[in-house]
């Protein structure tokens, strides 16, 4: 199959190009190659998908003209790419743009592709709002400018969907973890912070905030399970994540226990739009992708924190 993955460059996006490779696809990557973190991250994620034969492109979803370049011939779409997570230094316009703009300019372009059996949205369980812990049907509910323009980019891709245009899907991922992951999100920075001396800041009240933290690799499994899968996926919204919780704290002990180092934390206001729990309900993707995460968060950091290890000079550049 050949596929074209946008976000490629990025941290879930990346992983996902490789897992298709590794399953015989042709991969196309697609990746604005943004400065919301430091380019350098990127750059060594886009190296790495190009050392096993994955081709990148440096295109911006928002300049439409920039998707004339692609061929017109793709099997299958996953769409990652986007302004990501809660930050005070993104504007809505930042969000409105990159989500909802370059995701209506990807239809425009999917549209083209006549070979197309899918599209695979990648959403996030931001959509539900505060409280992330119901099954598929429920009515979201999104609290920041992040979950409301993810929550709009998924309505344009399914709007697609139903009007038979194309077949399409949305996957809502819940708290990924792993190598790779983008600096500013809690275990890479509560890693460098530990290795490097300095101190974390913490979120009041974060300490106790639930969540499903659900290992990259095992929310790969259940992305690229939708392959074959077409019509039963069709139209369909997706929870895909574990459904065992942790707080945050849980996760700050097992990073300290790993590194048999202690942190110093630092405790700052609670910022707006945060969530207080995310439990995953994966009950449809047991049904239709035999979905059946096994990472512990034990296993996962401690994976992450070996990826960190390797590649710090460059995280911390």
């Amino acid at each position: 199959m050949k596929i074209l993955v946008t976000g490629a460059a990025g941290y879930i996006g990346s992983h996902t190009a490789e897992r298709l490779k590794s399953l015989g696809h042709e991969v196309v990557g697609l990746d604005n190659f943004s400065d919301y973190y430091d380019v350098s991250l990127k750059e060594l994620n886009a190296s790495a998908l190009r050392q096993n034969g994955i081709a990148i492109e440096k295109i911006d979803l928002r300049v439409p003209e920039q998707l004339e370049i692609l061929p017109t011939d793709f099997n299958y779409i996953f769409h990652f790419a986007a302004q990501p997570g809660i930050s005070a230094t993104s504007t809505f316009e930042d969000y409105l743009d990159n989500n909802v703009i370059g995701t209506k300019n990807l239809v425009d372009f999917t549209l083209k592709n006549k070979n197309l059996l899918l599209f695979v949205n990648i959403a996030t369980s931001s959509i539900y709002g505060i409280h992330a812990t119901f099954d598929e049907t429920v009515v979201p509910s999104p609290v920041s400018h992040y979950g409301v323009t993810k929550l709009a980019a998924e309505q344009l891709v399914l709007e697609s969907s139903r009007l038979g245009q194309f077949k399409a899907c949305s996957l809502r991922l819940y708290s990924v973890y792993g190598p790779r992951e983008r600096p500013e999100k809690l275990y890479t920075k509560l890693i460098a912070n530990v290795l490097h001396d300095i101190p974390f800041t913490l979120y009041k009240g974060s300490e106790n905030h639930l969540r499903s933290f659900t290992y990259v690799q095992d929310i790969i499994d259940g992305v690229v399970s939708v392959i074959g899968l077409d019509d039963i996926v069709n139209n369909e919204i997706i929870n895909l994540g574990t459904e065992e919780e942790h707080t945050t704290q849980e996760g700050i002990d097992i990073v300290e226990q790993i590194l048999n180092k202690k942190i110093n934390i630092q405790v700052v206001e609670a910022r707006t739009g945060d969530q207080l729990r995310t439990k995953a309900v994966v009950d449809k993707a047991k049904k239709l992708l035999n979905y059946n995460p096994q990472t512990s968060l034990y296993t996962g950091l401690t994976a992450q924190v070996q990826w960190y290890q390797d590649n710090f000079l460059v995280v911390n550049r």
